[in-house]
């Protein structure tokens, strides 16, 4: 066996995808840095983009040495660091947050597809550095008064197990439906959270757009996510809950482009495939039947949307294509 076997394709897909997430991240990075008006934040910021960028260069390294072609990924052309601000004070450490908590999850999965001890440290140090940083930016948004907090409920004190199977029903809205549980809610409302960040920040976007295609599409997006985040607040207000209301970090009246359409259209796809992964998680652990239902056409709804956006990168010729695998019946022609 050679002392360093080669890489599989499963290692060269989540590499490949890495390598576009982390140069979308630095892009938008240096925007945000420049823009700062929060030295803690600034500094932030700096930090965690002094501890990315190297990464890139090892995907990279890496690449070239198993005579893999570079990636495109985003370069400088995809940046706009001198024009007005598109976001107020905030959104620049809650957009960072929710990309580093989207990064929790895509370095852990990949660190499960890979094998060469190399790759797998890699994932190993991105994911203490996402974890790092995303702690960060939450003790940030608490001193700052703009993380939205879940409610608080009274400790349990008995055990109790459930005696009914009407534990289960919601869809029949002549029946009285039980209380959320704390499961639920968790779930309900990191949902309705994120659904905030994401509709700021896609409308700046739909501001600042080039391309009427795109602005149309995230225009679409904006009105997506108030749908979101309406029917998921009625499940809380039903019984009496409060609705994440984070404070800061609206979109401003700018409609310069700080990113390329390319960018914001993957970061939007991005976010797309983050909200589906998250919700079908958080619907298995949903036991109230209309809850389930209500995230499940929200998937539905996100994965409609993603490939409508899908279609537009491919159109306008933005969307790089992930490396394939042989084509054996062109081959065998």
């Amino acid at each position: 066996m050679p002392e360093k076997p080669g890489i599989t394709s499963s290692e060269l897909g989540t590499l490949w995808l890495t390598y576009q997430q982390k140069t979308m991240i630095l892009r938008m990075l240096e925007y945000f840095i420049e823009q700062a008006d929060d030295e803690k934040a600034k500094n932030i910021m700096v930090s965690l983009y002094d501890e990315i960028d190297p990464y890139v260069e090892k995907i990279t390294v890496l690449f070239q040495n198993e005579g893999a072609v570079i990636p495109v990924g985003f370069t400088a052309q995809d940046v706009n660091k001198g024009v007005p601000k598109l976001y107020d004070h905030g959104f620049d450490i809650m957009f960072v947050r929710l990309i580093k908590e989207i990064s929790i999850g895509m370095h852990a999965l990949n660190t499960t597809m890979a094998s060469r001890e190399d790759i797998v440290v890699i994932y190993k140090d991105l994911t203490a550095i996402t974890q790092k940083y995303y702690n960060e930016c939450t003790q940030y948004l608490i001193e700052k008064g703009m993380l939205a907090r879940p409610p608080y409920v009274s400790m349990p004190k008995t055990v109790e197990f459930v005696k009914d199977i009407k534990y289960l029903k919601g869809l029949n809205p002549f029946n009285q439906k039980r209380t959320i549980n704390t499961v639920e809610v968790a779930n309900v409302f990191h949902a309705i959270d994120t659904n905030i960040t994401g509709m700021q920040m896609i409308t700046g976007f739909a501001q600042c757009a080039q391309e009427q295609e795109a602005k149309k599409y995230f225009k679409k997006g904006a009105e997506l996510s108030k749908s979101f985040i309406k029917e998921l607040s009625e499940l809380l207000l039903q019984d009496g809950i409060q609705v994440p209301s984070p404070s800061g970090g609206i979109a401003t009246r700018s409609k310069v482009a700080p990113f390329s359409d390319k960018l914001m259209m993957y970061c939007v796809n991005l976010f797309c495939s983050f909200a589906i992964g998250g919700n079908s998680f958080g619907t298995s652990f949903s036991l109230r039947t209309d809850i389930a239902a209500k995230v499940a056409v929200m998937v539905k709804d996100t994965f409609q949307y993603a490939q409508e956006g899908a279609k537009l990168m491919i159109n306008k010729g933005w969307m790089e294509e992930q490396p394939q695998m042989e084509e054996r019946n062109e081959l065998n022609k």
